[in-house]
């Protein structure tokens, strides 16, 4: 993808507060400007979406829910009939079905991002009970 340069005006106040968020990042001005403009463009067509920074970075989430991949890991089984994935996100994760319906578009359009972060999650959470297992087996003093 070839990057194209982009001049916008903005006033005072709205540079401060882009210059607050560079200085807590660390990124800068410009990766700043960039992440805020995709992530509105997302928002404004997914408007259930918001995004939330987390350690492992920012991430899409329902406004009122959960992290968009935690509801698209269900949705990723290949095994389970689709009423059976309907059936747990809504009674087994507390869902609404406009909810999942909202979450379910957002993964149609950015599978390939969102199955990235269910692989981190898993990775994540496969080192992590390695960890576990290591520590249980060690002797105790």
């Amino acid at each position: 993808m070839v990057s194209k340069h982009l001049s916008v005006r903005i006033n005072d106040e709205l540079l401060q507060d882009l210059e607050e968020e560079c200085r807590k990042s660390g990124q800068s001005r410009s990766a700043v400007a960039k992440r805020f403009l995709e992530e509105g463009l997302r928002m404004e067509r997914h408007p259930r979406i918001v995004f939330r920074p987390g350690p492992a970075g920012r991430r899409p989430a329902l406004v009122d829910g959960p992290d968009v991949w935690e509801v698209a890991r269900i949705f990723r089984n290949p095994e389970a009939p689709e009423e059976e994935k309907l059936s747990f996100l809504i009674e087994d994760m507390a869902l609404r079905a406009d909810q999942v319906q909202a979450a379910e578009r957002y993964y149609d359009e950015f599978r390939e991002e969102i199955d990235a972060w269910i692989d981190r999650m898993d990775e994540e959470a496969d080192r992590a009970f390695a960890e576990w297992k290591r520590q249980q087996a060690a002797p105790r003093a």
